[in-house]
């Protein structure tokens, strides 16, 4: 089955829902406007059970089949953009600088409300199906939320699916792996504090930008004498603060970053050699540290079962040929992780084409491959809950 001929008659439509969110980017939980386009084309394709404010500003739409079965099952797609200048030059950039939707989540949208307007119309599927529109994936842990709100307890839902785009995969390809597919993105921030003093003294100080370099440099023992080789792991330090003068050696020094692992015991194993790191190194030289740790968005691990009936139907769509089942996991992090440790269900990726990466500012959603995400959410359905 390739893709649905109504999802391609979709394609226009649904397009330009995605560029009106496109051109309009909202940050965080702070998308009030999106979530009320969502909710309002929610009530014009006869959703029967709309609900807004999970999760803060998470809309969740119902939609009840044409079969007396009572299962739910869950789609969802993520609403907010990044704190990006856009520079792709489109008719419907953002409109607002310093925001734009650098990772999809407008395509995301508007894929999934293609396939609720298709699903609303037809409704050849026995149980129901829950449209899930969350904010704050970016960082702030939205999908936290909305299952602390009680999402899947109000809604019965039984399994959840997600989906994103992946630039550099064609259009009209799939891809995803059963297990760990990406990673826990876990937050540091270090500050070393020593003695202060004049450059050209410097035994009389004790330097915390001397300390705080070795630190850094002997973080990534961690992935190369901690880690089993055949482990992931990654230490990033990505900020580095210290300093005001060219003859002044500061009191402290302050850096931050990340820390990302793909199984929970690597997860801790990593934290308790980073603080034994930082904690010998600055007793060596007489100075303090603080460290804050902070354990952000867990791994994201598909379900077995629930891959194989995700990678069936992408297969149903795009052909074996054009679905790897068996995709690297990413060291990037998805706060659909929280979602999928509350129910089972898989995470795929959908091909953007040949575009700028994602978080990049000359970024765009490649509006090609909206019937085939369309498509897959439909099909999905339609296999889960089968009259």
């Amino acid at each position: 089955m390739p893709i649905l001929n109504r999802a391609a008659e979709l394609q226009d439509e649904v397009a330009e829902w995605r560029r009106h969110i496109h051109a309009r980017p909202e940050l965080l939980f702070a998308v009030e406007n999106t979530a009320a386009f969502v909710a309002e084309k929610l009530k014009e394709f006869g959703v029967d059970e709309i609900v807004t404010g999970i999760g803060r500003t998470g809309v969740v739409g119902l939609i009840k089949g044409k079969g007396e079965g009572h299962r739910t099952v869950g789609l969802r797609a993520d609403m907010d953009a990044l704190p990006l200048t856009e520079i792709s030059g489109k008719p419907w950039a953002s409109k607002t600088p310093g925001k734009m939707h650098a990772c999809g989540h407008d395509g995301h949208t508007a894929m999934l409300l293609g396939a609720a307007k298709y699903l609303a119309e037809t409704r050849n599927f026995n149980g129901n199906i829950a449209v899930i529109f969350q904010p704050a994936e970016e960082g702030g842990g939205g999908g936290n939320l909305m299952v602390k709100d009680g999402m899947m307890e109000r809604f019965e839902i039984e399994e959840v699916y997600g989906m994103h785009n992946l630039p550099g995969l064609p259009v009209g390809q799939f891809a995803t792996r059963k297990g760990a597919i990406m990673a826990a993105t876990d937050e540091f921030t270090v500050t070393i504090k020593g003695r202060g003093g004049h450059a050209a003294q410097p035994h009389r100080t004790i330097d915390p930008i001397v300390i705080s370099a070795q630190i850094v440099a002997n973080l990534q023992m961690i992935a190369s004498r901690t880690a089993d080789p055949i482990s992931s792991v990654v230490v990033s330090v990505t900020k580095f603060n210290a300093g005001f003068a060219h003859n002044v050696i500061p009191n402290d020094a302050t850096f931050a970053g990340t820390v990302r692992t793909l199984d929970p015991e690597m997860r801790t194993l990593a934290e308790t050699r980073f603080r034994q790191i930082i904690e010998g190194m600055v007793a060596a030289h007489g100075a303090e540290a603080e460290i804050s740790f902070h354990r952000n968005y867990p791994v994201t691990v598909n379900h077995p079962d629930e891959t194989e009936h995700a990678v069936a139907t992408a297969a149903a769509i795009a052909g074996e040929a054009n679905v790897n089942a068996e995709i690297d996991p990413m060291m990037g992090g998805e706060d659909f992780s929280y979602m999928l440790n509350a129910r089972p269900g898989a995470f795929i990726f959908i091909g953007n084409g040949d575009s700028a990466g994602l978080h990049n500012p000359a970024y765009d959603f490649n509006d090609e491959a909206i019937a085939h995400g369309i498509s897959y959410w439909v099909r999905l359905a339609e296999q889960r809950l089968g009259l």
